[in-house]
């Protein structure tokens, strides 16, 4: 297990130093616009470097959306960005699972994200992983609460997605973080990453807030045991002031 944190888009290789952290993810473009990536300035350095890299798709991507000018762009965007983070060394790029809207029947979200992977499979895959990553509210949401990710990993799971287990997300959704590495397992057969976030919020608030391990409203006991248990690559993606201190409390309670 590899431990390390989401940081600042223009100096990775720096941020990274300055946690003590062995695991990098960041933007490769604007997360609340379309724009394709542009080459990272710190491409030969992260190449270069021990560090194992993933990159985060914005947030206005959604892939379920029956709405042909979010569905057809958020397509685009994420071939696009699978392309530019392979460049820099990429292990795999986070995509949130999106959703349908209200009226909508969530079956053709999860169709949506099947025809995507079936489609750029046959077209020769992805420059990189997908790693799908479950969010924290939505009712019509397509990787909120363990039964929709059943149905999305029966659309998605025999094209290799990859899944990305939120903490903050999978606690603001109401999914007990006790053998919940288990759970995810037996619906997705894998864990590829780790965000290992604390929340500011209550148990089920639907309210994606992050927050230091030390002094967020999850047990940090059950957050280690999660780290633990994973057995893949770990990032923490609260406050950058308590990033170090994040990354050092994990490493001193798991023995790594």
């Amino acid at each position: 297990m590899r431990i390390g944190a989401h940081v600042r888009d223009d100096d990775p290789v720096g941020a990274a130093a300055e946690r003590g952290a062995e695991v990098v993810q960041f933007f490769l473009s604007d997360p609340q616009g379309w724009k394709k990536p542009k080459p990272h300035p710190q491409t030969e350095a992260l190449l270069a470097s021990d560090l194992e890299v993933y990159v985060h798709a914005p947030y206005m991507i959604n892939i379920a959306s029956l709405n042909n000018k979010i569905r057809i762009p958020s397509r685009k965007n994420v071939i696009q960005h699978a392309e530019a983070a392979a460049t820099v060394g990429a292990k795999g790029l986070i995509v949130h699972g999106g959703h349908v809207t209200k009226g909508e029947d969530p079956a053709d979200g999860f169709a949506n994200w099947r025809k995507f992977f079936e489609r750029q499979v046959a077209e020769g895959g992805f420059a990189v992983p997908i790693l799908i990553e479950n969010t924290a509210g939505g009712d019509n949401a397509m990787a909120r609460t363990f039964d929709s990710l059943k149905m999305l990993w029966d659309a998605v799971g025999e094209f290799g997605a990859g899944f990305c287990l939120d903490t903050c997300h999978a606690f603001a959704a109401g999914e007990d973080l006790v053998g919940i590495v288990d759970r995810v397992k037996a619906i997705t057969g894998r864990i590829d990453l780790v965000h290992l976030n604390s929340s500011r919020d209550e148990f089920g608030s639907s309210r994606d807030r992050h927050d230091n391990i030390k002094t967020g409203t999850i047990d940090a006991d059950q957050l280690v045991a999660v780290a633990a248990s994973a057995g893949c690559p770990v990032v923490v993606e609260t406050p950058a002031e308590g990033q170090a201190d994040d990354i050092a409390f994990l490493r001193d309670h798991t023995g790594r």
